[in-house]
């Protein structure tokens, strides 16, 4: 700790407002608001500190939030969280959502008609994933990947953040496909800053917001850089990774063909969780015999495989 209470706050109420400033600014889920809340009954310790006894926020993030809640020239009618994104990010996901926010485009049926058939394909499919994923702590992360491409791999992916988004609970879509990514047609979007720019140059995260799906967050590729699969390897993607879980409660990949790059390999070890995916009349079965054979080199769990026939 490095401040005390201010303007003759009590140190109860002092608490409360420390503990809104680590949730907003940390976008700590609500798992592990829980878990903190589980260690003040157990320790008796307040929010802040019990916090950092679980581990689930740092002593230099405690000190940010302090300096927040004691920063008294925030401007009348901006909220801490707004002015903190006008200043240098404490962590990497406080980023400016730039631009209007993004339209799903028509090929997103699930954005635009529940009652699609397809739409009740991909809630069945979200709800299959919500019980292997079932007690879990941290985000749920999901990496799709299909042998080659035109294999529906991308729409997928969108269309199922889109399903998370709507149950309420956080959802990034993560476009890591940096050899032909298509994210960003989907949604409309601008990919001149993206992934591959945080990634190769520390750049703040540049998030979009989507229309109509107030719980969605997509992060595009970027513009294409020269070596993608030394980006996915690298510590600032393992650091993404470790942050995505504290702030999300699922984050979905969209990866490059298994069969030519090794990209894909990188993401599903990074993630955990493999969605893989193969189109009726199309993918052989040798090419997904192959590519699990990848996968088995890696940490990777399938938790799924579908054969699409949209």
């Amino acid at each position: 700790m490095n401040a005390e209470p201010i303007n003759a706050q009590s140190a109860e109420e002092w608490d409360q407002e420390l503990a809104k400033a680590l949730v907003s600014l940390y976008r700590l889920p609500d798992e592990a608001i829980e878990s903190i809340r589980e260690s003040m009954r157990g320790t008796h310790l307040r929010f802040a500190e019990a916090a950092l006894h679980t581990g689930l926020v740092t002593q230099s993030e405690l000190n940010a939030a302090h300096d927040w809640v004691r920063c008294e020239s925030t401007p009348q009618g901006v909220s801490i969280i707004e002015e903190a994104l006008r200043r240098q990010s404490v962590r990497r996901e406080l980023v400016v959502w730039e631009g209007d926010r993004l339209t799903p485009g028509r090929e997103l049926i699930l954005a635009h008609d529940p009652d699609n058939p397809r739409s009740e394909v991909i809630r069945t499919l979200r709800t299959e994933l919500l019980m292997r994923t079932s007690g879990r702590r941290g985000a749920a992360m999901f990496a799709l990947l299909s042998p080659g491409a035109s294999e529906g791999r991308s729409q997928l992916c969108a269309e199922l953040a889109i399903a998370f988004a709507q149950l309420g609970s956080r959802t990034l879509l993560v476009d890591a496909d940096m050899r032909r990514p298509r994210q960003h047609s989907l949604f409309g979007a601008d990919n001149q800053l993206g992934l591959a720019q945080a990634l190769a140059q520390g750049n703040a995260l540049r998030l979009h917001a989507i229309e109509g799906v107030a719980q969605m967050a997509l992060l595009t590729s970027g513009a294409l850089p020269p070596n993608p699969l030394e980006l996915l390897s690298g510590s600032r993607f393992v650091d993404m990774m470790s942050d995505w879980r504290r702030a999300y409660e699922y984050v979905i990949f969209d990866t490059p063909p298994a069969s030519r790059f090794s990209d894909a390999l990188a993401v599903a070890t990074a993630a955990g969780n493999v969605i893989v995916l193969g189109r009726t009349q199309s993918t052989s079965f040798n090419a997904l015999s192959e590519m699990r054979r990848k996968l088995n080199t890696t940490q990777a769990r399938i938790v799924g495989a579908i054969m699409n026939s949209f």
